[in-house]
């Protein structure tokens, strides 16, 4: 929940300065182009209620779901969320919309399919979600020629396959969330290794496999859950004093490394390492993050002293048991 929470407040945002693209002065305005292409998009899905604003005879800027440009008048956001009675798939429709930069397809459950290769054509576009839907196949390599795109989510669907390594080759990707599929494989070696800023990797309850790529420990991570795969090896590379990282969630894979020597990032506040086979012993820096809030590394291979002082009170017993031989305060066996 921390982790959706984290990725839709980034999305919201990103939606709230898209909206500020439409004040009034544009609204009588309407590309005859624009306005074709999001009346096929409306036949495609069987002409349904939601699109009931959608009618011919008003500005498409009026439109529901839709924003234009300020100065242009063109339609440069699409945002279609929250219906449970719209099915279909998403209509190749959507390509005519040629200066679109954000397309959203959000808690539509009865939306199914693939990704059309339609999406393609959208040269403009930062941000593409498709989220908490049924749609399904795999996660196109097509997205690779979006090199304007900034933010990927396709979270909660049923795609299946690999994440495509035409992924990495995006300039200015910085935030991609992909969990709650159904995804095999390894993690494309260089994903996310050009992003321009900080990023955001979301790969959370997946069949994914294999280990960190090297070059991870070069990204410059704030958030990244990779939890709830089959990862494995050695992932000490994503630690570090100087880095940004605030959010790590690698529990319940099997990655396996020692945790003793590992620099903790000072900004940290959500650290999950649980449900993996990790060994050493816990660094006692971490009772000085003082923005940490949630701290476990129960069911590992963990021995030594659990650090004290600090901050160490806010976290108890469940934060540290089933570990080899991790000893004193909070567990009850008390350090020789």
């Amino acid at each position: 929940m921390e982790t959706r929470g984290a990725f839709n407040h980034v999305v919201l945002l990103l939606l709230a300065a898209t909206s500020l693209l439409a004040p009034a002065a544009s609204k009588d305005r309407c590309h005859s182009g624009d306005k074709a292409a999001l009346l096929a998009v409306k036949a495609a899905l069987g002409n349904p209620y939601h699109f009931a604003s959608w009618t011919p005879d008003d500005p498409c800027c009026n439109w529901y779901d839709v924003d234009c440009d300020a100065s242009t008048g063109r339609v440069v956001g699409l945002s279609v969320f929250q219906d449970a009675n719209l099915t279909g798939t998403i209509p190749d429709a959507v390509a005519g919309l040629v200066h679109l930069q954000s397309l959203v397809w959000h808690h539509l459950p009865a939306l199914s399919g693939p990704i059309p290769p339609a999406i393609a054509k959208l040269s403009n576009l930062s941000q593409l979600t498709i989220s908490w839907t049924a749609v399904s196949g795999p996660v196109p390599s097509f997205l690779g020629t979006l090199t304007k795109l900034t933010l990927l989510d396709l979270s909660f669907n049923s795609l299946t396959g690999a994440v495509p390594e035409s992924l990495a080759a995006l300039p200015s990707l910085s935030g991609i969330n992909l969990s709650r599929n159904r995804l095999t494989g390894a993690i494309p070696p260089l994903l996310l290794s050009r992003s321009p800023d900080q990023a955001y990797l979301w790969l959370s309850h997946n069949n994914m496999s294999g280990a960190i790529p090297a070059g991870f420990a070069a990204v410059n991570f704030a958030h990244l859950d990779l939890s709830r795969n089959a990862f494995a090896g050695d992932a000490s590379g994503l630690f570090g004093r100087g880095k940004e990282l605030q959010y790590l969630d690698l529990s319940r894979n099997a990655f396996s490394f020692n945790l003793s020597g590992v620099g903790l990032p000072e900004q940290l506040y959500f650290m999950d390492v649980s449900h993996n086979a990790i060994s050493g012993g816990i660094p006692a820096q971490v009772a000085n993050l003082t923005n940490l809030q949630f701290f476990n590394v129960s069911y590992n291979r963990l021995c030594g002293a659990v650090p004290t002082g600090g901050h160490m009170g806010r976290f108890d017993l469940f934060s540290f048991q089933h570990n080899k031989c991790l000893c004193g305060t909070p567990l009850a066996n008390p350090c020789n």
